[in-house]
């Protein structure tokens, strides 16, 4: 019966009515809703009374939801440590830090509780194939990780080395320069601060196309693998539709009811 209710709020048992899980969802917006009110000049203080404590209700609901999927998991240490474990734990926590003020920042972690408003979108299968697409290309993504890594030390190694001189305040070390290079690098390039120099103007296009060709490959391989996860999913289904209307085909005779003889 517990499996059952924690299915109907996530909106996952289909003989289940929607509202619970609309509800839930609600819940969290409401609580996002909250947080931006309580930032807000001037508040009346039946108001601020209203929200303080609509807040600790919310996080009560959040906590209780979190012990009972923890009790309730098969294995317990996986789901504590599973994506949608961390996110429940995150959003439970600043329960213990309601009453002081000086964590009060701690309380907007909650708001992680927002990315399971995508389970009222039916994401789920989307979701499994993202995770098996990740789980599947793992490997070169951390090599492309380290590569990145790598690239953006000798980014900002090397501007430091070319603007230092011109630019002392804005290249003042390396490690103010490693801002800049993750800035070229992801090809934002906020602006705040540039090269002047031509060598510097050099090195920032060469360092450009290397960020595009880091960035782009790792989302080609995501995508390759996405589209393969499909594709697997759809032979799946295609051999399975296949076995079922074999065996239909093969038990059709079985189910005829005999013919009498004259």
């Amino acid at each position: 019966m517990s499996h059952k209710f924690l299915d109907i709020i996530d909106g996952t048992d289909p003989s289940a009515p929607r509202w619970p899980a609309l509800a839930h969802q609600g819940l969290i917006m409401a609580s996002a809703v909250a947080i931006a009110l309580e930032t807000e000049p001037g508040l009346a203080p039946w108001l601020q009374s209203a929200l303080y404590w609509f807040e600790a209700l919310v996080l009560v609901i959040f906590a209780s939801e979190y012990a009972l999927r923890l009790a309730l998991a098969e294995n317990r240490w996986r789901y504590a440590t599973s994506f949608w474990g961390i996110v429940d734990l995150i959003s439970a926590l600043p329960l213990f830090f309601l009453l002081s003020s000086n964590w009060a920042a701690l309380r907007t972690l909650r708001l992680l509780r927002l990315v399971r408003v995508l389970k009222l979108l039916h994401t789920n299968r989307a979701m499994l194939r993202l995770q098996a697409a990740l789980a599947e290309t793992k490997g070169e993504l951390g090599v492309f990780a380290i590569l990145a890594a790598i690239m953006i030390y000798v980014a900002g190694v090397g501007i430091y080395t070319f603007e230092n001189e011109a630019q002392p305040e804005a290249f003042a070390s390396i490690s103010d320069s490693l801002w800049w290079a993750v800035v070229s690098f992801t090809t934002v390039g906020y602006g705040d601060i540039y090269p002047i120099t031509w060598q510097g103007r050099v090195f920032t296009t060469g360092i450009l196309f290397v960020g595009l060709g880091v960035i782009a490959v790792p989302t080609a391989i995501i995508t390759t693998a996405l589209i393969n996860v499909d594709l697997r999913d759809s032979l799946e289904e295609d051999i399975e539709k296949d076995i079922r209307r074999d065996l239909k085909k093969d038990l059709g005779p079985l189910h005829r009811k005999p013919t009498r003889r004259n």
